[in-house]
């Protein structure tokens, strides 16, 4: 299985006057031009994404469907355990219970996206991702602390010129 974090691109600052719900928050107009270049080096550099699944929060739902246009997936699954402070426990049963053949991506927010790379890789710690940045993990065996190989981890920059190119890494 490989696992794709993607965070959220970038998104008006929290304003509690202009979005008292902070869930609402969208991405700017820049962010999408720039999540959507992110987009599409991200499906750049995998063979295809079968499961596109996203935080609730608006900033991340957006994220998620430029991701699915840009991968041509045609559905996306919202789960509230990608909204911040959902449950990494619960996350990975979750992972454990998809495809091992297939490639989720998940659309989320950090610290937690980062979090959970590190645990899945190396058991502890955090691999911070950028606003609409990107890491790959692959799994072979059981989903675990450590069990996961850290293909690639990807800055936005990075993402946006490969999606350019449409270069396979």
């Amino acid at each position: 299985m490989i696992i794709l974090l993607f965070r959220h691109g970038p998104a008006g600052k929290a304003d509690p006057a202009r979005w008292p719900d902070d869930r609402v928050r969208p991405l700017t107009s820049r962010g999408v031009k720039r999540t959507t270049l992110a987009a599409r080096g991200l499906v750049g550099v995998v063979d295809s994404i079968d499961l596109i699944v996203t935080s609730p929060l608006i900033r991340a739902a957006e994220t998620a469907r430029l991701l699915a246009e840009a991968a041509g997936v045609d559905r996306l699954q919202t789960l509230d355990l990608l909204a911040p402070g959902g449950s990494e426990r619960k996350l990975i049963e979750f992972l454990r219970r998809q495809s091992k053949q297939g490639t989720v991506a998940l659309v989320g927010h950090e610290p937690d996206l980062g979090r959970l790379a590190a645990h899945l890789a190396i058991g502890a710690g955090t691999l911070p991702l950028k606003k609409a940045g990107a890491c790959a993990l692959r799994v072979d065996d059981e989903l675990g602390p450590g069990a996961a190989e850290l293909v690639w981890l990807l800055p936005p920059g990075t993402l946006r010129r490969l999606g350019r190119k449409k270069v396979k890494l």
